[in-house]
């Protein structure tokens, strides 16, 4: 018994020397912009509310189902109502931004701006993950996008990629190559009239299809930052609303995973 006190006391020594890891768990904070993309519509009470690319939606246009994913990898959602700032990107890990608004989509259109740019990348210097996803640009501020990505060494490129005639599902169909750094499940995907990629500096491809780069990452300091052309993992195009066979929901899962992987350890 005498050498219970002693053995308690080298542990703990040698427990407080062991490099701890970032808390994981609800300590992953994944923080999805309501500023540039605020989209507004009439309810069925004919009161206006909030829609397109938001957590809370569970409807087509919502991503409910992405954010399960977070949720079951171990992350908590948040969503940032106000432009980022270092103040309110502080705690945050990753950092998502999508489809930032047209005139015609929301007439106050917040726009990305040089202060904007300098409080992310500063952030993502530090060891966020940002992630960056734009639009065909007949359905994004193309420009505003370029603002932020370009920072980055990526451009969204004003075209579109995989463009589907008719719902004919095919024209939209990604193949993920065996032993993809990112997709290690997802198989088959479906993603569909998007902007292609243009690359400068550290960036890279982790998607190309026909020459046309469709996905992007680089690392930038201690962070890192994934770009695609689309919008992509909203409910409407996971497997529940896509014939057998597309891995929409393998994909949201296997992103999730390697977005918090990305997350420097501490």
């Amino acid at each position: 018994m005498k050498l219970i006190k002693p053995i308690l006391f080298i542990a703990l020594f040698i427990l407080a020397f062991i490099p701890k890891t970032k808390a994981q768990g609800p300590n992953w904070i994944v923080d999805l912009d309501y500023y540039f993309n605020h989209e507004s519509h009439k309810n069925a009470a004919g009161q206006m509310e909030r829609f397109h690319y938001i957590w809370e939606e569970k409807d087509l246009n919502g991503y409910s189902n992405w954010g399960d994913a977070f949720v079951k990898n171990g992350a908590t959602l948040k969503s940032l109502d106000e432009a980022p700032t270092a103040k309110n990107l502080k705690g945050v890990n990753v950092y998502i931004i999508v489809d930032p608004d047209t005139k015609k989509e929301n007439p106050d259109a917040k726009y990305i701006e040089a202060a904007h740019v300098k409080a992310i990348a500063e952030w993502v210097k530090a060891g966020g993950v940002l992630v960056i996803m734009a639009n065909d640009s007949a359905n994004v501020n193309l420009k505003s996008a370029n603002t932020l990505a370009e920072a980055f060494g990526i451009h969204f490129n004003d075209d579109i990629q995989n463009h589907v005639i008719n719902d004919y599902l095919p024209q939209g169909t990604l193949m993920i190559p065996e032993g993809h750094p990112i997709f290690k499940t997802a198989k088959k995907v479906y993603l569909k009239d998007m902007s292609s990629i243009k690359l400068s500096g550290n960036a890279k491809s982790v998607y190309t299809k026909d020459g046309a780069v469709l996905m992007a990452t680089v690392k930038y300091g201690k962070g890192t930052v994934f770009a695609v052309g689309d919008p992509w993992l909203y409910n409407e195009y996971n497997n529940g609303h896509l014939p057998a066979g597309y891995d929409n929901d393998k994909a949201c899962d296997d992103l999730s995973k390697w977005l918090l992987s990305q997350i420097p350890k501490k």
